[in-house]
């Protein structure tokens, strides 16, 4: 294979799919009969100067793609496969991957840095390849501007793949100081200050120390500040992605360098090219972002103990900030609203205004109304949009009182442009604007007649695409702010009408178009969520005309890919509202007992609907039978036989992971509707929950759900779940032990860990809530005491959300009153049950402090008992 490695790897890339498959093969082959042969003779190829570019490249990008992994579970097999590898091995790929570095082609310097940023990231965290870092520095002495370009490359991946805490500070100061060097205006070579810029930013997260030395945060930001002047608009645009970094990284540093950065920033949005202005609008976009949730944790009281005071940095920019956000809303493109992913210095703009007036509050709306009157009514489109889409910008910050007299004048304006603007750009910022205006604004601030405002948006909802959808967005706003409880709705008088134009609208040829359809549907769904009872016939006239809808989508025939993708979107829109309307429909009494009449016709549809293999109408499909299943209580036990084998195959769909989680919440929906009678499925269902809790492919968020649904399942069954008992408890106890183990984290990791722990209680609760009242209770008492464990565990780690909180207070009690005195003993002994209650009962919060009342009285009862 190794003789001939070089056509394979040709032919992988080649346009004829028969040799490309058969490539693909063989290279798939190579790898699982000789893997030490297959990373030799790749990091051959790529090392070979006189190997062609595209098989280098393609050997580079398949050693990289054999060390890492999306999943998880698939990149910690990878790092194992490397690791287990002979040394001698190792070493000759690690030596010819560093050897590439400096060849004279740059698609493979580039692609071997990778690739030795992700060797790095497997052997540093292992003390393994200690050497790495000082032969790339060695290789920065170098004279060849191609090897020092490669080298800073590879620094700067490596920075991304290794985390700090593997590299000493001494290296991180040599690194730095590399960097630094690299990125100096003294530097000639443009393609080596490149490189050098980029690896700074990703060198940002090692340099905690050095920004925190007065002397070496003043040097490095002079460095970074220097290279947004670079006559090169790349490294311009790296300067400013850094100090975006620097932003969020260092907040707290940067006091004495904004008045530099608000110079730099302002002459880039100016004057510099897109690129550039817009990561130096990103800047204050970020900035923002830090003061906003500095405030949203603090408010404005900054104690000895705050992580981080607030320098109301925004605050004193104002006066120039605003100014310099205004203009930049005047440079539209004339194209901008028909590509979707489309962004530009005006939208850049508007974001960061929206930013700025979340972080201000009132102190904006002066600054910025008098450009939206001086513009409002002019003549050039532009001047009209910007002045619209300033004032939507806004609207968000500043107080109700603030902006309410302002709002009843805008809207009786924007309501009139909507109809007779000529210019579609200026009627799509007012529709999105006018949305924006209901979803911060509703109710009894608006002066106008909501029938008023209907009309107009149901006019437009025959617009052109883009202002349609946005006319949608703006009902959905209005139809939230009018829901309320009772039988008055501003919306009622027009419900059949609004009910109607929406079904138009997602009828329309162009409905595919700027997300209209998908627009149209979430509207209904929201108007169907608000209809009060004198409305709801007209939700029962629907159910029929939806029913039809997806029929149709079910006989539809040999579809191309393009077609057939739009069918599942349409099928999962469909899906989506016949579970709103049940929700409606089978959740009132009035209308629940007609309603029933549709149950076998959708039950029938839903399980059709399975036998298209797409995950989002799966998902869809699932949650309509969940909502389906508790609206007909012991009443669904007819579809279980049908539906059983679709339950299974959900619970088995580790790939669609998403789609895992939503069976494992119907099954939660199924207990709470059958009780008991879900009694001859469990068998297979805990089977498969047990199942998905031992795989490493399963991800990782589907868990928690599935500990809460073993709280379901016993809840429903009762004394039943006895012979689950030996399953389903050592692996609570593990998952419990696993979750306060968990050392210095992210808040993403926090936050898994506070769902992992809720997942937990509520199985325990269910578990215990089952047990109750019956004569098998004793069988409960061996794990009584790992049950108050993990509640000592958790009241030391001080590290509970509310939620936890709640719920662990809740299996205190659930636990005295199920064991009562046989477990009055244990609790007395419990480390931190006495300490948590009284906790638990000082809680502002009246949830805990309810569930903490409860919870004393049982265990006063068993201790006393």
């Amino acid at each position: 294979m190794a003789v001939e490695i070089t056509q394979v790897l040709l032919n992988a890339q080649s346009v004829d799919a028969s040799a490309r498959k058969y490539a693909e093969e063989s290279l798939n082959q190579f790898q699982d009969q000789n893997l030490p042969s297959f990373f030799l003779t790749l990091s051959g190829e790529l090392a070979n100067n006189d190997k062609p570019v595209d098989s280098r490249k393609l050997a580079g990008l398949i050693l990289k793609n054999t060390l890492d992994a999306k999943e998880q579970h698939r990149k910690n097999d990878l790092i194992q496969r490397w690791l287990s590898l002979d040394m001698f091995v190792k070493a000759q790929v690690k030596g010819c991957l560093l050897q590439t570095l400096s060849s004279p082609v740059s698609d493979a310097r580039s692609t071997a840095s990778q690739v030795i940023a992700k060797v790095a990231g497997i052997e540093l965290p292992h003390k393994q390849w200690p050497e790495l870092i000082s032969t790339l520095l060695s290789n920065i002495q170098q004279q060849q501007s191609h090897v020092k370009q490669a080298t800073l490359e590879t620094l700067g991946y490596l920075c991304e793949e290794v985390s700090p805490d593997f590299v000493d500070q001494d290296q991180v100061n040599k690194i730095l100081t590399a960097v630094v060097q690299g990125m100096n205006a003294s530097e000639v070579n443009k393609d080596v200050r490149l490189s050098a810029t980029r690896a700074l930013y990703n060198a940002l997260g090692f340099a905690q120390a050095n920004f925190s030395n007065d002397m070496e945060r003043d040097y490095l930001m002079r460095v970074v500040c220097e290279a947004t002047l670079s006559p090169e608009l790349k490294i311009r645009q790296a300067a400013f992605e850094c100090l975006v970094a620097i932003s969020s990284s260092y907040y707290d540093k940067l006091g004495s360098y904004m008045q530099d950065i608000f110079s730099i920033t302002a002459k880039a949005v100016k004057e510099d090219e897109e690129p550039v202005a817009l990561q130096a609008i990103e800047f204050w976009s970020s900035i923002c972002d830090e003061e906003i949730d500095i405030l949203d944790e603090y408010g404005s009281d900054f104690s000895a103990d705050s992580d981080t005071p607030c320098f109301y940095f925004i605050r004193q920019a104002l006066p120039a900030l605003v100014p310099m956000l205004l203009d930049t809303l005047l440079k539209q493109e004339e194209d901008q609203d028909l590509d979707e992913g489309a962004w530009n210095i005006a939208m850049a703009g508007g974001t960061c205004l929206g930013l700025v007036a979340r972080t201000v509050g009132d102190d904006i709306v002066p600054l910025v109304m008098p450009f939206i009157e001086e513009n409002i009514s002019k003549p050039d489109w532009r001047q009209r949009e910007a002045a619209t889409y300033a004032f939507g910008s806004i609207l968000e910050g500043p107080s109700p009182e603030k902006l309410t007299p302002t709002i009843n004048v805008a809207l009786n304006f924007m309501l009139t442009a909507l109809i007779n603007d000529p210019n579609n750009h200026v009627k799509d910022t007012t529709a999105w604007t006018v949305g924006r205006i209901f979803e911060f604004m509703h109710g009894p601030t608006l002066e106008i007649p909501v029938r008023t405002i209907l009309s107009v948006l149901l006019q437009c909802m025959k617009d052109v695409p883009n202002v349609a959808e946005k006319a949608c967005g703006a009902l959905y706003f209005l139809a939230r702010g009018c829901e309320v409880v009772g039988s008055a709705s501003p919306l009622s008088p027009l419900f059949a009408d609004i009910i109607q134009a929406l079904l138009s609208v997602t009828h329309r040829e162009d409905a595919g178009e700027s997300r209209l359809r998908t627009a149209a549907y979430e509207t209904l769904n929201e108007v169907v969520r608000c209809a009060t009872d004198e409305t709801t016939p007209i939700v029962m006239q629907l159910v029929p005309v939806i029913m039809v809808e997806l029929h149709r989508t079910l006989e539809a025939q040999k579809l191309t890919s393009d077609e057939r993708e739009k069918q599942n979107e349409l099928q999962g829109l469909l899906c989506g509202c016949l579970q709103v309307i049940i929700q409606k429909l089978g959740s009132a009494e009035p209308t629940k007992f007609t309603f029933m009449q549709y149950t076998d016709q959708l039950m029938d549809l839903f399980l059709r609907v399975f036998a298209c293999r797409n995950a989002t109408v799966h998902e869809e499909a699932m949650l309509a039978i969940g909502a389906l299943a508790y609206a007909a209580g012991h009443n669904f036990l007819k579809y279980m036989q049908g539906f059983y084998p679709y339950l299974e195959m959900g619970l088995q769909n580790f790939e669609d992971y998403q789609v895992c989680a939503i069976t494992v919440g119907v099954v939660g929906d199924l207990c709470r509707a059958l009780d008991d009678k879900i009694l001859p499925f469990c068998d297979g269902i805990m089977t498969h929950l047990l199942k998905d809790l031992s795989s490493n492919q399963l991800h990782r968020s589907v868990k928690p759900p599935i500990f809460s649904c073993f709280g379901d399942i016993a809840l429903a069954i009762g004394e039943n779940f006895e012979k689950y008992l030996i399953y389903a408890m050592p692996m609570l106890q593990s998952a419990a032990e696993l979750s306060t183990l968990v050392a210095e984290a992210d808040d993403e990791m926090i936050e898994y860990t506070n769902q992992l722990r809720n997942g937990i209680l509520e199985a325990h609760s269910g578990i215990l809530q089952g047990f109750k009242n019956s004569p098998k209770t004793q069988l409960l008492m061996p794990y009584a005491s790992n049950i108050l464990q993990f509640l000592d565990s958790l009241y030391s780690e001080k590290d509970m959300d509310d939620i936890v909180m709640k719920a662990a207070v809740g299996v205190l009690g659930d636990l005295a009153d199920t064991l009562g005195a046989n477990a009055g003993p244990l609790i007395s002994q419990s480390v931190s049950s006495k300490d948590f209650l009284e906790e638990c009962l000082a809680s502002d919060e009246h949830l805990i402090k309810e569930s903490a009342q409860w919870a004393k009285f049982a265990v006063s009862r068993a201790i006393s008992g």
